[in-house]
């Protein structure tokens, strides 16, 4: 199958006033029908106080913003539909996606800014190399900005049209070179990687179902497959096959401490939710890939890495397992929560695991509640019930 040739554009923002937020914030536990006067940040003049290291929450209807270190809520800020969070790329904001865009948030103001990213089935947001870039999965643009340029006014970016919309991924490399999926909205077979003046480098059309990227040390690129990965290293691209003939890898995490990625691994393909117990760590050097039974279910938001590399996988048995990337050994368990079993739905709420640096975040919807972790020496840091189940967790770049 071929697939045309996308199309770039570079864009400057205009800079100009904004108008006053169109989403009301409410504070934790005052009153929703108070005047805007009355609550910090708004048009009373009165800025808020900083929130220190913000972590947001999702909830069936609105997002938390919380202090990272004691938890407290400091926002509850309505927000209509199913909403993800994740990263902007600095130590203020993150990115909301919603129906109509990518949204971003002051996670630190405790505010959403009127600054959005258009575009139907807002997918992936990838930080690398001092970029963020984000993918429309309705229309296949791929958009790139500096996260330092966040602010009330959007920020300059490069865009680059995909051939066709699809459930895509990209990444932006530190030599300016841009790694994206090929497919349209049947199918999707592979990656192709664009220069800095977006022409084409290399290509490949051997990785059914392409989905998730991550990046290791030395800027290993790691897409997944149903039958592996494609690792994109050093101007070339390997594929690195699952050991069953069908091998799901859709979801990974990289660290640029570890030449080792974590992969999940799914091997039923026609079971209606695979539970899965094994996880992959493949090797961005050898090209090997390692299967690891860990002895539990894991979903989709269980994947993170430690501080130093190490993989981490929150289980259904309600731990951290804490995995040494080249031995596959487990080096030690975290006990989080009690047992729990995924959902059918991937849009209902299950727990999910956040890390930034030395803390690992961890939310129970049975529980309402968000606990922290040093993963170092798996001390219980603090807690929060919350008024909602929470669904998606996320936060700040780390200072």
């Amino acid at each position: 199958m071929k697939y045309a040739k996308g199309r770039l554009h570079r864009a400057k923002a205009a800079v100009g006033v904004l108008l006053a937020a169109s989403v009301t914030l409410t504070a934790c536990g005052g009153d929703p029908s108070g005047s805007a006067a009355e609550k910090p940040g708004k048009s009373s003049g009165t800025p808020a106080k900083p929130v220190e290291d913000p972590v947001v929450v999702t909830y069936d209807g609105g997002l938390y913003v919380l202090d990272g270190r004691t938890l407290k809520v400091a926002e509850d800020i309505p927000l209509k539909g199913f909403n993800r969070v994740n990263p902007a790329g600095d130590d203020r904001h993150v990115m909301v996606s919603t129906a109509t865009g990518f949204r971003v948030m002051d996670a630190a103001g405790r505010r959403l800014t009127d600054v959005e990213f258009k575009g139907p089935k807002p997918g992936h947001v990838v930080h690398h190399a001092g970029r963020t870039v984000l993918f429309s999965d309705g229309t296949g643009e791929v958009t790139v900005f500096d996260p330092e340029d966040l602010g009330d006014t959007r920020p300059k970016t490069e865009t680059y049209d995909s051939a066709d919309p699809h459930h895509g991924v990209a990444i932006r490399l530190a030599n300016g070179e841009l790694v994206t999926t090929l497919g349209t909205e049947e199918e999707r077979v592979g990656i192709t990687v664009l220069d800095a003046d977006r022409e084409e480098i290399t290509r490949s059309e051997k990785c059914p179902g392409v989905h998730g990227e991550a990046t290791a040390k030395g800027e290993a690129v790691v897409i997944g497959c149903e039958d592996g990965v494609l690792v994109y290293k050093d101007g070339a691209i390997k594929k690195v096959d699952s050991p069953t003939a069908y091998g799901r890898i859709g979801n990974q995490a990289g660290s640029d401490e570890s030449p080792v990625v974590l992969g999940d691994y799914k091997k039923d393909q026609d079971a209606e939710l695979e539970r899965p117990e094994q996880i992959s760590l493949i090797d961005t050097r050898s090209g090997e890939m390692r299967l690891v039974d860990i002895g539990t279910s894991y979903t989709f938001r269980s994947l993170a890495r430690g501080p130093h590399g190490e993989a981490l996988v929150l289980g259904t048995d309600g731990k951290i397992h804490v995995i040494d990337p080249e031995t596959g050994r487990t080096t030690k368990k975290i006990s989080a929560l009690g047992a729990w079993q995924e959902p059918l739905d991937w849009q209902q709420p299950r727990p999910a695991l956040f890390v930034r640096e030395n803390t690992a975040y961890v939310s129970d919807p049975s529980s309402k509640e968000l606990v922290s972790f040093d993963i170092e020496s798996g001390e219980r840091l603090a807690s929060v019930r919350l008024p909602q189940p929470p669904n998606e967790v996320s936060g700040v770049k780390g200072h």
